[in-house]
This record gives structure tokens, C-alpha cells and sequence, in this order.
């Protein structure tokens, strides 16, 4: 895999969920302690580390991310469906990696995440069965986010997981478009979308399972081939559209206390021609936590992703996303060693001053303070 390859959430988006026969639920992994460990105790590498989401392919944990996470250089991992073969496994591995990370210097709960949007978006065999789509189309649809919500957030605490990259909160435009063709949409309706969507992140994080709202300022405009994970893509809606109906739902999710909301790679040049959402800083900060006061961790889609085709090495996304605002970095190749760039990338950059140390630290202390409220 390449720096500009495909990322793997692409190729797994669609039938994750069926793809799996059903399983008894597993215990909880244990949880790690609270972090104990002083700013100034932290190398730039492990400082780095704290900020960035690993990923691996396959059923077993390569050694080298199991070295960076009791390293102190590693924040948490992201699983998709070819590391999960049953909850008993996937709770085993949990168990592995938080291991790991209690013989570190750092002591925060790991961040132990996957996407179980629900419908045909789930990589843990189990629910919700019911699509966005669906939960919309239901007679009673806010009962139904609930109970979708409910279910994805126990079944992740069962495994030791404490964080859904879902809901999704795009408001889909056509039939057949991006989000509709695999019914990540709750409607074409942005309070809608943001009703059910706060229903479901209220619900979820009572499981101390943090949700995630996505993808920032929105995808519904999209067309069906429009895929960010692929190539670069360029959405053409006016800046009144975006703020009056793609960054609407956010308003009440942020209001439910929506632990952390990811920016999407879509450049929107009504708000900033230059740099897609999570490289942006004028979006990151005048509004996401401007304009909509959001104050809690940001976090990129992955950093491999086709559609930062243009901008550089993953080491060089990881800087200019962290430049822009971006808390948590998400790195979805295949091997460990592209989570490693890009802590090698911030690690360079603190050291060099590319990077502030003092707004390197207030992201990290975001980061951290998720953690810990997770434990």
C-alpha cells in the first residue's frame, strides 16, 4: 500500500454487517488506568503518539503497534471487519492491547474504536440492523435511533471498545447519492438528522462508548461516485446551504454532548478553496468550534485516504491536519508503519517548532481527557 492508496474503510464499507455469523457476547477487556504522567515527562515521539489512531490488517496484533502502544506512542486503534473473526476474539484482542498500554508511561485508556453505523456499515457481527435510512423511514424513528444507539454502544463496551465513529449526520440530497446508496442518512431533512442523530449519541454514551458525528460540514451534497476515500472531491454548495443544512444537525448533537465529531475531505470552496474540512483551519476553527462552539476532540477521517491525492506524504498530512486544529489523527493503512509516519511527521514538527508546543498540548490534553472520561 502506497502513501496515496485506498483506504481499507472504502473497501469495507458495504455488507460489513452480514458478513458475520452471530456470536455470544464476550466480557469487557480491562480497562487501563488513569493517566499519571506529567506533559514534560513525554518524549515529542510519545507526545506525537498521543494523537494518532493505529490500524493493522488480519486477526493478529503485529508486534510493532503492540512495542508503540506500551512505548507511549499510540492514542488507540481503529478495526475493521478482517481483524474481527468473533466478539470472543475481538474482546481477546482488546484485552491484548490495553495490556500493552498499562506497561507504558502514559496510563489513559486506550481508544479502541470501529464504525457501527448500523445497516450495511457494522464490523462487529450484532447490531443495529437498522440503517440510518431506515431508523428515518420507521413509524416511530427517535425510538428507533435510541434503540439503534443503545445497541451499538453495549455491544462495543461487551468487547472493550469506548468509541463508535457513527453517527452519521450527512443529509443526504437524491436518491442513489453517496450516503443514500448504503442508507448512511437519517432524511433529506437536517432537523431530521440531527434530532435522530442526538438520539442516538444520547443513548450510545451512556454505555461510556463515545460517539462520533460525520462527517463535518457535511456529505449530503455528494454525488453517488463522490468518494473521499478514492479521489479528491470538490462539493459546490453555497456557504448559506452548508451552514443551513449540513452543519445544522450539529447544532444538537453538540448540544447532547457528542464526544467528538470527524471532518470530512471534501474541499467546500464557499467556506475555503484551498484545503478539504480536516486540513482547514478556517473550517476546523471559525465553524466547527466558532461559529457552532464545539469544544471537544476533533478527529480526521484516515490520513491514507485517495482523496489527499494532492497534499503530500502521510508524515505531511498528520502535520497540516494538526496544523489546522485536528485533535486525534486517524491512520487507516494496513500496516502500523503508517500510524508510525505520522507520528514521526508530528514528532519532527514539535521539534522544529512547525507545531506550537502549547497548542500541541491543549489538543492533547483534549485528547487525554476523552480517554480518561471513558475509563
Amino acid at each position: 500500500m502506497n502513501e496515496n492508496s485506498i483506504t481499507r474503510r472504502n473497501a469495507l464499507l458495504a455488507g460489513a454487517g452480514a458478513a458475520f455469523a452471530t456470536a455470544g457476547l464476550a466480557g469487557s477487556a480491562r480497562a487501563a488506568g488513569r493517566s499519571t504522567v506529567r506533559p514534560a515527562a513525554l518524549t515529542p515521539e510519545q507526545q506525537a503518539g498521543q494523537r494518532v489512531i493505529y490500524s493493522y490488517s488480519g486477526t493478529t496484533v503485529p508486534q510493532s503497534l503492540l512495542d508503540a502502544i506500551s512505548g507511549g506512542r499510540a492514542a488507540g486503534v481503529i478495526f475493521f471487519g478482517d481483524n474481527i473473526s468473533s466478539l470472543d476474539q475481538i474482546a481477546s484482542v482488546c484485552e491484548q492491547l490495553n495490556e500493552a498500554n498499562a506497561a507504558g508511561p502514559v496510563g489513559a485508556p486506550l481508544l479502541l474504536m470501529t464504525d457501527q453505523e448500523g445497516g450495511q456499515v457494522r464490523r462487529l457481527p450484532g447490531g443495529p440492523a437498522m440503517s440510518e435510512k431506515e431508523i428515518g423511514q420507521s413509524s416511530d424513528p427517535v425510538s428507533a435511533a435510541t434503540s439503534a444507539g443503545d445497541e451499538a454502544g453495549a455491544l462495543l463496551a461487551s468487547v472493550g471498545m469506548n468509541v463508535n465513529l457513527a453517527p452519521v449526520l450527512d443529509v443526504y440530497r437524491k436518491t442513489g447519492d453517496f450516503e443514500d446508496q448504503y442508507g448512511r442518512s437519517y432524511s433529506k431533512d437536517p432537523a431530521v438528522c440531527g434530532e435522530l442523530g442526538s438520539a442516538f449519541i444520547t443513548a450510545q454514551q451512556r454505555h461510556k462508548v463515545a460517539a462520533t458525528a460525520k462527517h463535518f460540514p457535511g456529505l449530503g451534497s455528494a454525488s453517488k461516485n463522490q468518494n473521499t476515500d478514492s479521489v479528491p472531491v470538490t462539493l459546490t454548495a453555497s456557504a448559506s446551504t452548508l451552514r443551513s443544512v449540513d452543519e445544522a444537525p450539529y447544532k444538537p448533537a453538540i448540544s447532547a454532548g457528542v464526544k467528538l465529531v470527524m471532518l470530512s475531505w471534501a474541499t467546500y470552496p464557499a467556506l475555503d478553496p484551498d484545503y478539504p474540512a480536516g486540513l482547514s483551519s478556517t473550517i476546523v476553527q471559525n465553524e466547527l468550534r466558532g461559529r457552532l462552539g464545539y469544544t471537544g476532540v476533533t478527529i480526521t477521517d484516515s490520513l491514507t485516504a485517495g482523496g489527499l491525492a494532492n497534499f503530500g506524504t502521510t508524515a505531511q498530512r498528520a502535520v497540516a491536519a494538526a496544523k489546522a486544529g485536528m485533535d486525534l489523527l486517524l491512520v487507516c493503512g494496513e500496516s502500523p508503519t503508517y500510524g508510525q509516519s505520522a507520528v514521526t511527521g508530528l514528532a519532527d514538527a514539535l521539534r522544529s517548532g512547525t507545531l506550537g508546543q502549547s497548542t500541541f498540548d491543549a489538543a492533547r490534553t483534549r485528547v487525554t481527557n476523552l480517554r480518561n472520561s471513558l475509563a
